[in-house]
């Protein structure tokens, strides 16, 4: 909440000192105030006795603040007239209006009136695309004034706090830019066929998953957890760099890890992609280099150790992938709490924005703690460090189980379990799915 509150506060002043500023001794920033009666607030108090326009633009969407003081009041008298009578009203029953409601008015006071009176009826209405944009700078303006004010004491020392601030952000926090024009999304039969086709804009390669989760497209948020050593970045090379995968489908990947070093994960994307072991690559170099270059280009693996999601976003902003994987995505989860599942609901509430803003799927894979150990079929409630915060943000939830180990039969640990614990994905589909795990060529297959 308080990014969003700087956020705005960088906005409106910004605004504010475009005035032209004087500073006197030690006090206060002075701004240059506006002419009485100047013609902008003119036609647009004139744009406002129209009736309709003036019931869009009422109350805090257009603050008398934003005028002079002898025009604010001539407003105060439309706002009443507005809120009175049904229907809109001339100027000649606007001037009529006020001096009736404003009896003690001085003789010089009312020849001021007049002249103001006459300017509105040599002024033109504006445009009201024109008049809104024109009440959002002035509104910008005028509150810049005051946060710059604020600002400027706290600085100076006369100012001990920034309450103040926190208050005006919190009055004005719906209208930094008043009379928001919502625009909302296409609900048409065309556009909804179109954006259910694009739900699996890059498709899995592990047929038995494939055939019930078809894939995944920009801004999904994917959960995928496992035990220590089961083959969590297994999985997310095998369904990026191993053959028909997100590279190879074109798919931009970018990868953050920050559990291994760079150089072992890229290691295993190399024997996805070529389907060799190591040892194979190095006896037929040519052979591997043959197929590792048709998807190397979309590949990009950075070691991450240290960084938290306000890098990540960084990252994400300069480099646009299709595809984000956070191995492991709880270390990037800044501290902001004492208790883990407080702060790793936020980072991952962060990290499914990332996914909307940027247009990208992200991968965030994570530990299931001691209690899925030896299980096939483990459930979200063993997501380690947060049993709902995690799970409540995902699109997609996977969650690879494996057999106990009997002694003996290591070598035959090649079995695993997809449980789809959670998919609001095209389908829906809820359930496990059994494949193999080729580890040391890092692929899962049917």
């Amino acid at each position: 909440m308080l990014e969003r509150w700087y956020e705005q506060i960088n906005k409106v002043v910004s605004v504010a000192f475009t005035y032209e500023i004087n500073r006197v001794g030690q006090q206060r920033i002075i701004f240059r105030k506006k002419k009485k009666g100047n013609m902008t607030e003119l036609s647009l108090l004139k744009t406002l006795m129209n009736k309709e326009f003036h019931e869009l633009h009422k109350g805090i969407r257009c603050p008398d603040k934003i005028f002079t003081k002898d025009v604010r009041k001539v407003k105060q008298t439309l706002d009443y007239a507005m809120e009175t009578y049904d229907q809109g009203l001339s100027l000649a029953d606007l001037e009529a209006l006020f001096y009736a409601t404003n009896k003690t008015l001085t003789t010089s006071n009312k020849e001021q009136y007049q002249k103001i009176f006459q300017k509105i009826a040599n002024s033109s209405a504006l445009n009201t695309e024109v008049a809104t944009k024109v009440i959002s700078r002035m509104f910008q303006q005028v509150v810049g004034e005051e946060v710059a004010n604020i600002g400027f004491d706290f600085v100076n020392g006369t100012q001990s706090s920034l309450e103040p601030l926190r208050k005006i952000v919190e009055q004005y926090q719906n209208d930094f830019t008043p009379n928001l024009k919502v625009e909302f999304e296409d609900m048409s039969i065309d556009a909804l066929l179109k954006a259910n086709a694009e739900e699996t804009q890059w498709k899995f390669n592990i047929p038995t998953l494939r055939r019930n989760v078809e894939g995944v497209s920009k801004g999904h948020f994917i959960m995928v957890a496992a035990r220590p050593n089961a083959g969590k970045t297994s999985f997310h090379a095998s369904i990026i760099a191993s053959p028909h995968g997100f590279a190879d489908q074109g798919a931009k990947c970018v990868i953050l890890c920050n559990e291994e070093a760079a150089h072992r994960v890229g290691s295993r994307y190399l024997s996805a992609a070529t389907t060799m072991t190591l040892d194979e690559i190095k006896g037929n170099y040519a052979k591997a280099a043959l197929r590792y270059d048709k998807v190397n280009s979309n590949i990009h693996i950075r070691d991450s150790t240290g960084k938290d999601l306000s890098w990540v976003e960084a990252v994400v902003k300069a480099t646009k992938p299709d595809i984000l994987v956070l191995d492991m995505g709880d270390k990037f989860a800044p501290r902001t709490s004492d208790k883990s599942d407080v702060y790793l609901r936020d980072a991952t509430i962060h990290a499914r924005n990332i996914a909307k803003e940027y247009n990208c799927a992200v991968f965030w894979l994570s530990q299931l703690s001691a209690a899925a150990e030896g299980l096939a079929m483990p459930d979200q409630s063993m997501l380690e460090g947060s049993k709902t915060g995690k799970a409540a943000e995902s699109d997609l939830m996977i969650l690879i189980g494996k057999n106990r180990i009997v002694e003996g039969s290591e070598m035959d640990d090649t079995e695993r379990h997809l449980n789809i614990a959670k998919n609001k994905l095209k389908g829906g589909f809820h359930g496990r799915i059994t494949c193999q795990l080729a580890g040391d060529i890092a692929q899962y297959t049917a």
